[in-house]
């Protein structure tokens, strides 16, 4: 009788021990295949994105401009009779010069051109040289070796640096931030460095604000590189992202 209890009381106890691991195996699996679904999703909407802001930045280049000159041409051909309305030509003519060039500004945060022509390190220079004349954040780019990275990852790294320069602009109020870009090993190493206020990372992946590091993740999940973030309050915040190149 005894044994028959222990026996009873064994195979209760292993069903439910099978039973646990089954629900725990299920949960586990959910939870990872909900990560996969939810990263393949966000890497859809970005790749969505960037080819959104390529036909855009295109139409604005290739077709308003244009139109804005032409219809410049128009305006200024107008043959006016009293100064009153030759001001009113003036005006009407710096208004479209000023369109355009506010046009072609937006053109090229869409998408930068000299990312296309001349390659990453070009225009990063070009992206820290607006951002320097307009804010009071001190930005040192350095390059080491020669470094050569395919045209799909170029952009990604890009808006990377993009993003963690408009966030250290946004939250950080820091003075100076450092870029380093090189190459080895077949990897391209992306360090920036701010010495900005700082923030607890853990606590901040779980906050709205933590929807700017999920991007960073993301983008470098696409190129299958690796990304650190070392920072705590007061005490600025280190980036490494290793991307194959």
């Amino acid at each position: 009788m005894g044994d028959k209890i222990l026996y009873t009381t064994a195979f209760v106890s292993l069903l439910i021990a099978i039973i646990i691991i089954f629900f725990v195996v299920s949960i586990i699996t959910y939870h990872r295949r909900y990560i996969r679904l939810q990263r393949e999703r966000i890497t859809a909407e970005i790749t969505i994105l960037e080819n959104e802001r390529k036909r855009i930045a295109t139409d604005l280049h290739d077709s308003a401009g244009p139109l804005l000159s032409t219809v410049k041409l128009i305006i200024n051909s107008i043959e006016v009779q009293n100064d009153h309305d030759r001001q009113i030509v003036q005006r009407s003519s710096k208004y479209i010069d000023d369109t355009i060039r506010n046009l072609r500004q937006i053109s090229h945060n869409l998408l930068p051109n000299a990312l296309e022509r001349k390659g990453l390190i070009e225009a990063t220079r070009e992206f820290i040289q607006q951002v320097t004349e307009s804010q009071s954040l001190q930005i040192d780019l350095r390059t080491s070796g020669d470094i050569h990275i395919q045209p799909e990852k170029s952009i990604h790294i890009f808006r990377i640096i993009q993003e963690i320069v408009q966030n250290t602009l946004k939250h950080a109020q820091a003075h100076q931030l450092q870029i380093s870009l090189s190459q080895e090993d077949g990897l391209l190493l992306l360090y920036i460095r701010e010495d900005g206020a700082g923030f607890d990372v853990k606590k901040a992946k779980t906050t709205s604000t933590g929807l700017g590091m999920k991007s960073l993740e993301i983008r470098t999940d696409i190129m299958r590189g690796s990304l650190v973030i070392e920072s705590s309050p007061g005490q600025g915040t280190n980036y490494l992202i290793k991307i194959p190149a």
